[in-house]
């Protein structure tokens, strides 16, 4: 047994070695081509950012729009939506955004900024990360070029939010955990505990399965002094930062536990935060919180490529470019490992560390863009090979060439999509955002319409509730965020002028917005929101039925403010003046 600890601590420093330096021309200019690559996804994305006035990415809405009390204290007063997402805020996110406000940069200007950085960082850590694993350069490129789209494709840097940071802190901590370089590596930890410090648990998981060696399926102490004192301080270490959120009280304590998620419809499908399924399929493969393999982790559809590496390894005489693959390829199975009992504990112990997918979507994501780019730099080496016996060098070359613009061509068809993948919301309303802006700050809008999800971000005004919102996990938040849209929805649909005094008073609301559809009973009976809360819903359901006028439908010319396309402000003083002389 000794003998194999030494074989094996003799190959992972001969993988070492075999490291190419980056000083090496080829390595270069292949990290250039992904630094550059990277860089022009965050130009594509900076040009739909900076294209109008009214634009804003759809996750920002909710993690951006209350930065803007650092700029002007007095805005969002008493506004429970804006003292929720601040008080579930990273001290690292919010301390970089109050350091972009202290330049003069407006919360929204530095959320549409700091994603090109982000996406080159990335693209660093990836193409080094590889480069520990397989080390060929085009491999590593082309592993890169295919993570710098894939994330394109979704919109978690692009957000700017909390998970936009995760991606470059945890390849630098995978790059350093392969290189075995102490300090680095705890300072990665750290600063992923500052922005994601979910994901301290798989890099803890990680650790904590590099204290471990295997004789067949029986675990041992890894006897690799070096190995095992690098798992032990960083497990420390990983121990200490994730200390504060685990002391930390929430002022929206408890966390809703399974049982009462499962009564509510906002756990099911339809609802706000879909995630029980009808079957175990679902929970395994699909879209959603609780899946443990999102579809969109092979998204371009061309990474299934990556289902076919073990294959490659198992006709290694074949495929010989396999052989170039590192020990460290060990880092994956750990990072699965890791992953994956993550996921089976958050569904254990639901919803305390939130939810499950997000310990598998990310770290799948890695590894399928990692192994995608090895299979297919392993197969156009086979190609190239097979064919240089065949024809001429020249024409080999042509050939290979040929292939890898086919299968990049694959890759981008998505990129040709009418449609942007980074979710900007536009706004369609400027003469309302204008009209509540010079409104006093103390504004509170009521409204069922789906633009309010937008008034906080462009009018920089209070909303009372709206779906963007409506998030349901901690239940100090929710229980009163719900029986406000419970309120309100009695409130819009009665005919009875008490109902509607009495909600404008207690919650303090100074406007009312309506869309021109609000009281069509197909608008009602087809609305997924409300739907939710079934009660009020049949309710306003049934006075729509009986032909009942409510107050609100009633007043409506009298007390409109601003009439911006199928959107209708109304004053809630003058709606409140009327029931009351009435």
């Amino acid at each position: 047994m000794v003998d194999r600890d030494r074989v094996n601590k003799a190959r992972l420093e001969a993988s070492f070695s075999e490291i190419p330096s980056l000083k090496d021309r080829t390595w270069i200019i292949c990290l250039i081509i992904s630094s550059i690559t990277a860089l022009g996804y965050g130009l594509i994305d900076l040009h739909t950012a900076f294209s109008g006035d009214w634009i804003v990415q759809d996750d920002a809405r909710q993690h951006v729009f209350w930065l803007f009390r650092f700029l002007d204290p007095e805005l969002f007063p008493n506004d429970a939506i804006a003292d929720y997402f601040q008080s579930v805020a990273p001290w690292g996110y919010t301390t970089l955004y109050k350091l972009g406000i202290s330049f003069g940069i407006d919360p929204f200007t530095f959320s549409k900024l700091i994603p090109i950085p982000i996406r080159i960082a990335v693209a660093y850590f990836f193409f080094s990360w590889c480069r520990t694993i397989f080390p060929v350069s085009y491999g590593c490129l082309i592993a890169t070029l295919l993570f710098n789209h894939s994330l394109w494709l979704k919109d978690d840097i692009v957000s700017a939010t909390p998970r936009a940071f995760l991606y470059s802190f945890f390849l630098a901590f995978l790059y350093y955990f392969n290189q075995q370089t102490l300090i680095p590596c705890l300072i990665s930890l750290v600063c992923l505990s500052l922005f994601y410090p979910q994901m301290i648990l798989i890099a803890w998981g990680m650790l904590l399965l590099k204290l471990v060696s295997w004789r067949g399926f029986i675990p041992y102490l890894n006897k690799n002094e070096k190995e095992r004192n690098f798992a032990i301080v960083g497990l420390i270490v990983g121990f200490l930062v994730l200390l504060p959120y685990a002391l930390k009280t929430s002022d929206y304590a408890p966390v809703i536990s399974r049982a009462e998620a499962f009564t509510m419809p906002e756990f099911h499908y339809g609802g706000r935060s879909n995630f029980f399924k009808d079957s175990i399929w679902e929970y395994l493969v699909g879209r959603g919180n609780g899946v443990l393999i999102s579809t969109g982790v092979f998204k371009p559809v061309i990474l299934v490529i990556a289902l076919f590496l073990p294959l490659l390894f198992s006709k290694s005489n074949k495929f010989s470019l396999v052989n170039k693959i590192t020990p460290n390829v060990s880092c994956i199975s750990k990072l699965i490992l890791a992953s994956l009992g993550m996921y089976l504990l958050a569904h254990i112990v639901l919803f305390r560390l939130h939810l499950p997918s997000r310990y598998t979507v990310h770290s799948l994501r890695i590894v399928v863009n990692l192994t995608a780019g090895i299979t297919i730099a392993v197969w156009l080496h086979y190609f190239y090979q097979k064919w240089q016996r065949k024809y001429s060098l020249r024409r080999s070359k042509l050939l290979v060439t040929a292939v890898a613009i086919a299968l990049f061509g694959i890759a981008y068809i998505n990129f040709l999509d009418s449609g942007s993948p980074t979710g900007y919301k536009i706004g369609s309303y400027p003469d309302l955002y204008g009209f509540l802006q010079q409104q006093p700050k103390t504004t509170m809008v009521a409204s069922l319409a789906k633009e309010a999800d937008n008034l906080p971000s462009f009018a920089k005004r209070s909303v009372l509730v709206s779906r963007e919102y409506a998030i349901p996990y901690q239940l100090g938040y929710y229980k009163p965020f719900s029986q406000k849209v419970r309120d309100l929805m009695k409130a819009q649909y009665s005919e009875d002028t008490a109902t509607l005094q009495t909600v404008i008073e207690e919650y303090s609301i100074t406007h009312w917005l309506i869309e021109d559809r609000s009281f069509d009973l197909e608008y009602v009976e087809k609305n997924r929101w409300l739907r939710q809360f079934e009660a009020e819903q049949q309710k306003a359901i049934a006075n729509l039925k009986s032909n009942a006028v409510p107050v609100v439908l009633a007043q409506k010319d009298r007390c409109t403010l601003v009439k911006s396309g199928d959107l209708i402000l109304l004053d809630a003083k003058c709606l409140y003046q009327t029931t009351t002389s009435s």
